[in-house]
């Protein structure tokens, strides 16, 4: 199971898709809305915005800075996608999203230079390696590496295969389901 550190650093990859807005539009809204006490904040989020309980309580959490384990995976995932590898953020939260609907057994534990990505097991990592690239270690045990499946080499240790993202479109066919069967493994 997910500790409460992994699964805010999950809803909040996820906050955008699921409500609208990315968190510092919501934490905008808040601070504009003068409310205080994070009640409040939860009860205007639900009633005016129509957010869930808990996306309101995750970023009433944010907008108070109440909980300092959720800030510091946050903080780190956004130290990892700062500076000139910002442009990235987007590929990662789209990625998180994608492997977060493989189940709701997903954990993700956000290290200094990538996110470890694990069922009961980790099943992947995902690190952004230069300015331009995201590099997706995946567990794949001794599946043949072919194309865009590397054999992980001087990588990472952790991982048996890595691929390279660059664009949008190198997120999507072989690289799901390539998730999806180190996902499955990790069972």
């Amino acid at each position: 199971m997910a500790t409460p550190e992994e699964m805010a650093v999950t809803m909040e990859a996820n906050l955008a898709e699921k409500t609208g807005k990315p968190l510092g539009d919501w934490l905008a809204i808040v601070k504009a809305s003068g409310a205080a006490k994070h009640g409040d904040i939860v009860k205007l989020l639900k009633s005016d915005h129509g957010m869930t309980h808990g996306y309101a309580n995750l970023v009433a959490h944010r907008a108070l800075a109440s909980s300092a384990d959720m800030a510091d995976a946050a903080d780190l995932v956004a130290a990892q996608y700062s500076g000139k590898k910002a442009e990235l953020k987007p590929l990662y939260d789209r990625l998180i999203a994608i492997v977060s609907g493989f189940g709701g057994d997903v954990e993700l534990a956000p290290k200094k230079a990538y996110v470890s990505v694990r069922r009961k097991k980790q099943f992947a990592i995902v690190q952004p390696s230069t300015a331009t690239r995201l590099d997706v270690g995946i567990n794949l045990g001794d599946a043949a590496p072919a194309g865009r499946l590397e054999a992980s080499g001087s990588f990472n240790a952790m991982v048996s295969h890595r691929v390279r993202v660059e664009r949008a479109e190198d997120l999507e066919g072989d690289l799901e389901t390539w998730l999806r069967a180190a996902y499955d493994r990790a069972g």
